[in-house]
């Protein structure tokens, strides 16, 4: 079988290393995305394409490689980014890296509701103002985690599940949406709830759900009246789950009383509306960012090539074709 591999972007040096290893000629893009014209050019012929969330494999892309393409290995556990049904009508497989990250992206949600809750980032650009300032038993107090706050996690899936496990270390109630995945002796102290439920009974909610057409702005104005007043929201899944405008009008009215974002809707950009919010935490996608976890993701994705143009099951397909 002829084709090369298309790597959209510049993966981990070990990675790139195994990319070099299958033995098939490589095409690789910059650290920057491709442009729309590049992805076109670059994708033709290929008989797999190694993709990160910030490219869109539609069905025009897919023609453009041609009738040869086998794989999809997406870098990222959401593809929400690969059309993934037109991908199985032209018999190509698509595949994520799933697991390797669940530990990096809970470490950083739970990095975000510390910051949130105990006004970290605040505090930060605060004494980076030079405002003269003296202690105080008013100063700056947020919620106390460990003093019976609740942690509702939307997406009871595997970093959902290690979110709920470094919750309860710091003594926070957890309560979960459904989920069908038999529970560990360890998690038979999360509680779970339908979602309004979910939302009218903790102080922090959590997203760690796909962003799919039944969760685009899940978390609307609807969703956010629901929520305890004061409540603090955070998003390390997806930037759509969250409707931006909903979000900017409940703390505008202080009904919401914070939100911490790693995802934006149309990322990179980021609303402007956010950035002089104190009681807002931005951080630019760092949920999958450690050094070990980013090459594990990368070396899935060419595992999966290397099975897939083998002709054996991948690793981690996504949905019903599996090559």
């Amino acid at each position: 079988m002829t084709g090369h591999v298309y790597v959209t972007r510049q993966l981990t040096d070990d990675a790139m290393a195994a990319v070099a290893a299958l033995g098939r000629p490589v095409v690789a893009g910059r650290e920057e995305p491709p442009s729309r014209a590049e992805l076109l050019r670059d994708v033709a012929g290929a008989a797999a394409v190694i993709s990160t969330l910030t490219e869109r494999l539609d069905a025009a892309v897919l023609d453009a490689a041609g009738p040869g393409l086998r794989v999809v290995a997406n870098v990222a556990v959401g593809y929400d980014n690969v059309d993934v049904a037109a991908a199985h009508a032209r018999d190509v497989v698509v595949t994520n890296t799933p697991g390797v990250l669940d530990a990096a992206t809970a470490d950083l949600t739970l990095g975000l509701v510390l910051a949130l809750a105990r006004r970290i980032a605040e505090g930060d650009r605060f004494l980076r103002t030079g405002t003269p300032w003296v202690w105080g038993p008013r100063m700056m107090t947020g919620l106390d985690l460990s003093a019976g706050a609740t942690l509702g996690v939307i997406g009871y899936g595997r970093i959902g599940r290690a979110v709920a496990r470094r919750a309860r270390g710091f003594d926070m109630r957890v309560l979960a949406t459904p989920t069908r995945t038999p529970l560990t002796e360890e998690e038979q102290a999360v509680e779970f709830r339908e979602l309004p439920e979910l939302l009218a009974g903790s102080d922090v909610v959590t997203l760690h759900c796909p962003l799919t057409p039944q969760t685009q702005h899940l978390i609307d104005d609807g969703a956010l009246a629901r929520m305890r007043p004061g409540a603090l929201l955070v998003n390390t899944a997806r930037g759509g789950i969250v409707d931006t405008d909903a979000l900017l009008r409940a703390l505008a009215t202080g009904r919401l009383g914070g939100a911490a974002l790693d995802v934006f809707e149309d990322e990179p950009h980021v609303d402007p509306r956010l950035l002089p919010l104190e009681q807002v935490v931005l951080t630019p996608h760092l949920g999958s960012a450690g050094d070990r976890t980013r090459s594990a993701m990368c070396r899935l994705a060419v595992r999966n090539v290397a099975a897939v143009l083998s002709g054996v099951e991948p690793p981690t397909p996504v949905g019903g074709l599996s090559g």
